[in-house]
């Protein structure tokens, strides 16, 4: 026999728990936690929880908690009831609020848990003991392995206890199986449905209240889905026309951005244009990023032009800086990422004059599809 807590014990309501700290929260439902029991001391019909009733409303009761190895002789006390518990994880006996808790030291498995009170009446007429009062109303909590069985009244004595047994015993039963599967089955429906309607919600504020169609609604996160929110026409027509043609528009939208910053002019960048066109890799300096742009900016015959900073708030951002990113861009092996990340370059290089680019765009898709 183990004696896990022993002494004096504050209880509050009337009310300490046992509880495994491992499981569900614990959320203190004295109808869930009596329902369908014949007795009202010891509530175990919740899983993982020990809701025990004391006569003293506030204050310090005597509390002694024992684990046996098998059944123990009774206590002896006035009143006596016993209910099945299982332990899985940490048990704890916990007071209200939380504020102190002896861990019970429970090794998993089935338990039988016998409570005792003494002296019931005397805490509940007494309703609340301050420091320094003569002690009252007692109790033991015992443990031994046993399988499950229905909970018992052992031994009732005093007025309090009948009251209690009385509430356990008009409670509502316990919901079935069937109930608790409906009820989570509900839950899941709407949690789900909540979830849903917060996407919803959060896809209107991001495209501006009016939801575009497929596939641009089913863009991933990237360059083209940003776009697609300043022209989804523009991007849902690329998609539709296929990656051949996004592809293609990618290297058309890369010269507009080089020729609108006069970029074109320059003999090597041309030479990286052309390779852009025909498909081959990029030549030298291209092929490494560094050198590429160490290039750019040491090279007197590059222009050097500014238009507004992408976040709108200057005027001093190196136009040749905002366009150089599209030749890169537009050579990526993913045709989508080539078009958004090359049109997000070519955007930055126009500045305020972005809805040239688009008009621009348009027409320059057009042409690759006929449809001008």
């Amino acid at each position: 026999m183990r004696t896990v807590v022993h002494g004096d014990v504050h209880v509050h309501y009337g009310q300490i728990y046992v509880h495994d700290e491992d499981g569900e929260p614990f959320e203190g439902d004295l109808h869930a936690c009596f329902a369908g029991q014949r007795n009202g001391l010891c509530g175990a019909a919740v899983p993982g929880t020990l809701f025990l009733i004391t006569g003293l409303h506030t204050g310090e009761v005597g509390f002694t908690a024992e684990v046996h190895s098998s059944e123990p002789p009774d206590s002896g006390g006035e009143d006596v009831v016993e209910a099945s518990f299982r332990a899985e994880g940490r048990t704890v006996l916990v007071t209200w609020g939380g504020s102190d808790r002896w861990d019970l030291e429970l090794a998993p498995g089935d338990y039988r848990v016998r409570y005792s009170g003494t002296a019931m009446d005397a805490g509940r007429e007494r309703d609340t003991r301050l420091g320094g009062e003569p002690p009252l109303d007692s109790y033991v909590l015992q443990f031994w392995p046993a399988p499950a069985a229905p909970d018992v009244v052992v031994r009732e004595t005093s007025a309090i206890a009948a009251y209690w047994h009385g509430f356990a015993r008009n409670l509502p039963p316990p919901p079935t199986d069937e109930e608790l599967a409906a009820r989570w089955e509900a839950r899941q429906q709407a949690e789900e449905e909540a979830r849903a309607k917060a996407q919803h919600e959060q896809l209107l504020r991001e495209w501006g209240g009016v939801l575009p169609a497929s596939p641009v609604l089913d863009l991933p996160p990237g360059s083209l889905r940003e776009f697609a929110k300043l022209d989804r026409d523009l991007v849902g027509a690329a998609i539709a026309a296929g990656p051949e043609i996004c592809r293609a528009l990618a290297r058309r939208v890369a010269h507009l951005a080089f020729e609108r910053a006069r970029l074109d002019g320059v003999g090597w960048i041309a030479e990286g244009l052309r390779a852009l066109d025909e498909g081959i890799p990029l030549p030298p300096p291209f092929d490494d990023w560094t050198a590429a742009w160490d290039r750019l900016l040491a090279d007197p015959d590059v222009p050097h032009t500014l238009v507004r900073t992408p976040d709108g708030r200057h005027d001093n951002a190196l136009q040749q800086a905002m366009a150089f990113p599209a030749i890169f861009a537009a050579s990526h092996e993913d045709s989508l990422e080539a078009l958004g990340r090359t049109l997000s370059a070519a955007g930055h290089a126009y500045g305020d004059d972005r809805p040239q680019l688009l008009a621009e765009a348009r027409a320059a898709l057009a042409g690759l599809t006929g449809s001008g």
